[in-house]
């Protein structure tokens, strides 16, 4: 196995020493792979695309803007500031 070496904030480490029980190589690890699962399927989804890099960035503004519009909603009408 290759080792792999990760460097973190003084305040991350503080916050993983809470849960010494944990293993964070394991966790890492885990998380990596999932990433890799996640950007092999993205990869997968987009070779047969027609979509421009340009066209892409339109529909993920359109998106953000959407999905802000629906969490301002939201917070309208749960009465919530913050």
């Amino acid at each position: 196995m290759v080792s792999l070496t990760l460097s973190v904030s003084p305040d991350l480490k503080a916050k993983m020493d809470q849960f010494p029980e944990l293993n964070w190589s394991e966790v890492a690890r885990n998380a990596i792979e999932k990433k890799i699962v996640l950007l092999q399927k993205l990869e997968e989804f987009k070779k047969d695309s027609e979509a421009t890099d340009e066209d892409v960035m339109i529909l993920s503004k359109k998106v953000k803007i959407g999905m802000a519009k629906r969490f301002r909603e939201s917070v309208k009408r749960n009465g919530r500031s913050n």
